[in-house]
């Protein structure tokens, strides 16, 4: 049954803050004096609407303390830009790293908010010449953007994917140099339709097979999964959500889905202590 409940963090989840890092995390907080191993990344990692998200069902099968930091809105901006998080990661035993979109970073086309990486601040003036017949001035949000660039139907789009792709590469290259611990990357593709050929063209940049073959080298291990939404998995009626956030529960990823990225991660986890 769907816990009704107002509220913009849904589900009655505490939040907490660790250290100098200024994302806010999904608590209760935790201590930081025993080991552990933490699972880092953005919204499926937070998991929002979800009673016991898969670090949580993680940490009763290894029998070990997992850390959840999944933070919400969090993406390319905030896990590179963030020197607190490093701290965080480095000072555990071994990391768990939800790969992040490919929307979610500032690029030299926009500029996204620090830590709500949905949120575009600004187009830059390299957008606005190769775009100069579009309107930016009401668009707030990367998904927005796109779909204003995509209706102009022509070769400017793939100018600016190419950017974000190699962007991307960049930057979570770097980030898993700089990380001292084992990283086991999670490269989950989240789908909000099944059977839908039309995918593509609602979600156009997207993490590929060669954009992570390019970041394998950098991380221990790296797990690929899908899920769906729980709009389209039937798994709306096993999350908590308040009265009015069932559209934003409907794009989230339910229960059964965490169960399963669980189990795929088990395996390569044990296979790295």
């Amino acid at each position: 049954m769907s816990y009704h409940q107002t509220g913009s963090a849904g589900a009655g989840h505490a939040v907490c803050q660790y250290g100098q890092s200024r994302l806010w995390f999904r608590g209760p907080e935790r201590s930081l004096d025993t080991a552990y191993m933490a699972c880092v990344g953005g919204d499926e990692t937070y998991g929002r609407f979800v009673d016991r998200p898969y670090a949580a069902i993680l940490e009763d099968r290894l029998d070990r303390r997992c850390l959840n930091l999944g933070s919400l809105y969090c993406g390319v901006e905030a896990l590179c830009g963030d020197a607190g998080l490093f701290t965080l990661l480095n000072g555990a035993e071994l990391c768990v790293l939800q790969a992040p979109g490919v929307l979610s970073q500032s690029n030299h086309f926009y500029r996204v908010h620090p830590r709500r990486n949905d949120r575009v601040l600004a187009p830059t003036q390299d957008l606005i010449d190769l775009y100069p017949e579009v309107d930016f001035t009401d668009v707030h949000f990367v998904g927005h953007l796109m779909r204003r660039l995509q209706d102009c139907q022509d070769t400017r789009f793939e100018v600016v994917a190419e950017e974000l792709r190699r962007n991307w590469v960049r930057q979570i290259s770097d980030l898993l140099q700089r990380l001292k611990v084992p990283v086991l990357l999670l490269a989950l593709k989240v789908l909000p339709q099944k059977n839908d050929e039309r995918q593509e063209e609602r979600a156009p940049i997207t993490v590929t097979p060669e954009m992570l073959k390019a970041v394998r080298p950098f991380c221990a291990d790296c797990v690929e999964g899908t899920a769906y939404v729980s709009g389209q998995s039937d798994e709306l009626e096993d999350m908590l959500f308040g009265t009015l956030q069932q559209p934003m529960a409907e794009h989230m990823i339910g229960p059964a889905a965490h169960r399963s990225i669980a189990e795929a991660l088990v395996g390569p986890i044990r296979n790295l202590q």
